[in-house]
């Protein structure tokens, strides 16, 4: 799971965010910081899941 962040201040909520979606053991996470993101989105996720 890589999470890009226009905002790393943002990050603690992103924790908080992710322990409603997800239980343990968490899934590998990269957290990024970058200048801006399309449509001036504060935050853009992209991952990689598994479908029974």
């Amino acid at each position: 799971l890589n999470v890009f962040l226009t905002d790393l201040d943002d990050f603690a909520l992103l924790n908080q965010i992710m322990g409603e979606y997800f239980q343990e053991p968490y899934p590998a996470r990269a957290a990024i910081g970058v200048a801006a993101l399309p449509k001036g989105a504060a935050v853009e996720m992209e991952c990689v899941v598994e479908l029974d």
